[in-house]
């Protein structure tokens, strides 16, 4: 079978074609020209014709007739007003796609067309595709958001409350970032009692969110966490895909740890923000959040100490008051009972430190098996020798912070047994003076109550004794003896 193109047949025959007729075989198609084709030979003949001319398309069209094959590859129709296409999307194109194709969706198909030899079918062969209109991780966001609000995922009633006095606070977001920086300054400016676990992630790109996913797991473990903040600073949609995945959010729902998302700025919304246990707007306001009700606390504290310390100083004023019409038995029983309570409140608070200083003994162990553990599993000396220098720098401040109220009390305590016993009648004796009882076991203050014979008691500063009156004199005014 001749070819009508070979250049020979068509020179011998040209003399014998009617006019015009090169002209009209010049835009067929290069195919081969037979008496008899088999269907196959034809369909293979078409198709790499067709493959040829037509390699690099963007066909726009509404999304029919969608099937998913157990395979992973897509089928489809893609349809307009007038016409339809058929669409094939194979599953190493299928995987990269940031939305999920329905039927009805309008979209922009890129790819070549090719023949299906088996039906001799014209059909798209789809590389790539995008949503018409909003873009592909809009179109991501709105599905699943429908398909987890359907599931109950944002339900308030699975919700739980932040533990009020967390005591380790676990974070979810780039060591580098402007993030993790914030929420160390809340913490630090609201003296906040806490201790905070990084768990170091990329924040965007497509290692996000395996990242997310495995940190959030992390956390599950016995790492004794109370809390967990998901934070990241703001971004585009694009920037913020990671926390639109579906990975992520059940992972959010699945921890066992109530989670705080603080992802983006305040008018920033993702999938994160509705799963999560609460949404903070920034990642400093999460930190607020977390630190509240200790932060309320320690102003009450602050408030009662002021309170306490005015009626001290009340309570003092009537004491003195008091101590003035108080005779010296009274006065000796007051002020040993004094010391008595004071001595009892310095023994229980000696207790409260011991007991104070074993707990923070035991935490710092803890926590340093916890980083060796760590150190175990990284094996990077770098690392050890940060976390050597963070545990000398805990127990430099558990040390100064149990010395310094301790000496703090030992000196107010000592001030006060020192004002005590300058107002005490037995400083008095000590410098040689006495107290005179007479017989009744009154004081005596004037001679002239006196009697010669009559049996007096001398009280001294060490011990007593009895004398008896010889002789009454008057007292002489400026001398003493």
């Amino acid at each position: 079978m001749q070819n009508l193109r070979d250049p020979a047949v068509t020179k011998s025959n040209s003399s014998q074609l009617p006019l015009g007729f090169e002209t009209e075989i010049n835009p067929l198609p290069m195919l081969r020209v037979r008496s008899t084709w088999k269907v196959r030979e034809l369909v293979m003949e078409i198709r790499k014709h067709v493959e040829g001319e037509y390699v690099d398309l963007r066909v726009e069209g509404e999304i029919s007739n969608l099937r998913e094959a157990a395979s992973g590859h897509m089928y489809f129709t893609l349809k307009d007003e007038q016409s339809q296409l058929p669409v094939v999307l194979f599953r190493s194109k299928a995987r990269l796609l940031k939305f999920r194709p329905k039927d009805g969706l309008g979209v922009q198909v890129r790819g070549g067309i090719s023949v299906y030899e088996d039906r001799g079918q014209l059909q798209l062969v789809a590389e790539s595709m995008e949503p018409r209109g909003k873009g592909s991780l809009q179109v991501a966001f709105e599905q699943l958001y429908a398909r987890l609000k359907q599931e109950g995922l944002f339900d308030a009633s699975r919700k739980r409350p932040l533990p009020a006095y967390p005591r380790v606070v676990g974070v979810v977001t780039s060591p580098h970032g402007a993030v993790i920086h914030d929420i160390l300054n809340v913490l630090l400016r609201r003296h906040a009692k806490v201790q905070l676990l990084l768990y170091p992630v990329v924040v965007q790109g497509e290692a996000a969110g395996p990242e997310i996913v495995e940190a959030l797991e992390w956390f599950q473990k016995d790492t004794g966490v109370d809390v967990v903040i998901l934070a990241r600073g703001g971004g585009s949609l694009e920037d913020l895909a990671a926390f639109n995945s579906e990975a992520v959010a059940r992972a959010i729902a699945g921890s066992a740890v109530p989670v705080v998302s603080a992802v983006g700025h305040e008018t920033d919304f993702t999938i994160a923000d509705f799963v999560a246990d609460l949404r903070a707007p920034t990642p400093s306001a999460a930190a607020e959040l977390v630190t509240d009700a200790q932060y309320r606390v320690e102003e009450y504290l602050e408030t009662l100490c002021s309170r306490l310390e005015r009626a001290a100083r009340y309570q003092r004023m009537r004491a003195r008051e008091r101590f003035a019409h108080l005779d010296a038995s009274a006065v000796f029983a007051r002020v040993q009972h004094g010391l008595g309570r004071r001595e009892q409140a310095l023994d229980e608070l000696r207790f409260r430190l011991e007991s104070a200083w074993d707990r923070a003994c035991a935490n710092a162990s803890r926590r340093l098996q916890l980083v060796q553990a760590r150190l175990m599993q990284q094996d990077v000396l770098r690392q050890l020798a940060r976390y050597r220098e963070r545990l000398r720098a805990v127990e430099a401040s558990l040390t100064q912070a149990i010395n310094i109220p301790m000496e703090r009390r030992r000196t107010q305590w000592g001030r006060a047994d020192g004002r005590l016993l300058a107002l005490s009648p037995l400083a008095v004796l000590e410098r040689g003076y006495a107290l005179v009882y007479g017989a009744g076991g009154e004081l005596v203050k004037d001679s002239a109550e006196l009697t010669v014979g009559e049996e007096l008691g001398l009280r001294f500063a060490k011990g007593r004794a009895t004398a008896k009156v010889t002789q009454i004199s008057e007292a002489n005014p400026g001398v003493l003896h």
